[in-house]
């Protein structure tokens, strides 16, 4: 082993043993690992143009590639180091000369459980047919959950499962469910092209590495409505976000028909997140978008399309629906979260902390000033008589209470009681004045 491959052998083991995302080489700098924690550099010398040059040639395996390696500016794939793992890199030029950056792909496929993902997860996995979309931003960990679920089919269905991917990520043996994998550039053109021929080769489920342009859409949707399972990611934030984008892929003239075809098509929408926990390791957090009558039609209906987060909401006991606010408070109900950072990654922060009061979560140790306020406030309103009682001795009448008594009616002209007078309970009280001044309310 050269002196050089041990160096580059030594920054791989150390990515995976800090369990790292990421591993940046810049030429003529020192490396840095991403990990939970942000970017950090990492103690080794920077490598040199001739170190770069010879570290890309044995990253790419493409014989063309490795040839005309000079002529790309940019260049994608994956490699496999032995007893090692599995990584996935971009080449690119900068103004300092070659640089790449490295993901790191576990040799070990994770399940839906391991990555504490919901359970209506294995069901979405398991359905006949339909469009099953994972979204999220660059680094939010779609592929991980997306291998989740194909894990979890080739465990559990005697079916054919056919990706296409630009590179091959996890490499998955087939189990009750036969595999084909195939990427982009070694295997076949395009997404078009193996979607294409994808139809032909008797598929039951087929994973798209990403919805790129619209003939790829196009294709996916034939699938779905000739009877496949379709999985693919977007690279957007949420639900309604993902629909628009989809729309918008389409010729003006053709997005009428093509909020038709989503509706009839999109079986799930997970959009998702990762977060912070106490011991500075990540969890996912999801928006779970389920299509049910009432989603189809605001997919169809674009009027209606902003009601679609209502929907999900409303759907969590139905469907397993969530948004990303009832998930985050679940995370904080279990404690894998502080309420700090649920609020600070919130879609809605107001109304997520007032959730959390009503919600029973209002007894979690928080810093939040407001949310205390907010109890106290409850507090004070729940010891308020009902309108239509009579004050107790205990208690006092509110303004609205005594604008209310008295509001439609012409009482008799009031003589206001002599000082030190006690009033007898027995008695009914007459119309209370609104001359005194009104007393505070008595907080239980």
């Amino acid at each position: 082993m050269t002196e050089l491959e041990q160096k580059f052998l030594t920054l791989l083991k150390s990515a995976l043993t800090s369990k790292a995302s990421d591993i940046h080489i810049t030429q003529g700098q020192a490396p840095a690992i991403r990990s939970s924690t942000g970017l950090s550099s990492f103690e080794q010398p920077p490598y040199s143009a001739e170190e770069m040059q010879a570290i890309c040639q044995f990253m790419v395996s493409d014989p063309k590639q490795k040839a005309e390696l000079s002529k790309y500016k940019d260049l994608d794939g994956s490699f496999e180091v032995k007893n090692l793992g599995r990584f996935r890199f971009n080449i690119y030029k900068s103004t300092s000369g070659y640089n790449c950056v490295l993901r790191v792909i576990p040799s070990k496929i994770p399940s839906l459980s391991e990555l504490q993902l919901p359970k209506i997860l294995e069901k979405i996995s398991e359905s006949p047919r339909g469009l099953v979309l994972v979204t999220g931003a660059t680094g939010s960990g779609k592929s991980s959950t997306l291998a989740a679920m194909i894990n979890h089919l080739n465990e559990n269905s005697s079916i054919h499962i056919l990706t296409v991917e630009d590179p091959v990520e996890y490499l998955h043996t087939s189990k009750k469910a036969k595999i084909s994998q195939r990427e982009i550039g070694r295997d076949t053109d395009s997404f078009a092209v193996a979607l294409r021929s994808a139809l032909r080769q008797d598929p039951d489920a087929i994973l798209v590495g990403e919805m790129r342009d619209l003939e790829t859409l196009d294709i996916a949707l034939k699938a779905s409505e000739t009877g496949h399972l379709v999985f693919s990611t977007v690279h957007t934030n949420d639900a309604m976000k993902t629909i628009g984008r989809l729309i918008s892929m389409f010729p003006p003239e053709e997005q009428a028909a093509a909020r038709a075809r989503l509706a009839d098509n999109i079986q799930a929408i997970i959009s998702q997140r990762l977060i912070q926990t106490h011991t500075n390791e990540r969890v996912v957090a999801q928006e779970i978008l389920v299509t049910n009558a009432g989603i189809a039609e605001c997919i169809a209906n674009e009027k209606r399309t902003s009601e679609i987060p209502s929907f999900i909401q409303k759907g969590k006991e139905v469907s397993g629906m969530q948004t990303f606010d009832q998930h985050l408070a679940e995370l904080v109900q279990r404690k894998v979260i502080s309420v700090e950072t649920a609020l600070a990654n919130a879609s809605n922060p107001t109304d997520f902390q007032r959730n959390l009061s009503f919600g029973g979560l209002s007894d979690i140790e928080s810093n939040s000033s407001s949310l205390e306020q907010m109890q106290s406030t409850l507090s004070v309103e729940s010891t308020i008589p009902e309108q239509d009682e009579p004050p107790s001795e205990d208690a006092s009448l509110s303004a609205d209470q005594i604008l209310n008594s008295t509001a439609g009616s012409s009482p008799p002209p009031f003589k206001p009681p002599k000082p030190q007078t006690a009033i007898n309970t027995a008695v009914k009280p007459a119309t209370p004045p609104t001359t005194p001044p009104i007393p505070k309310p008595k907080v239980a």
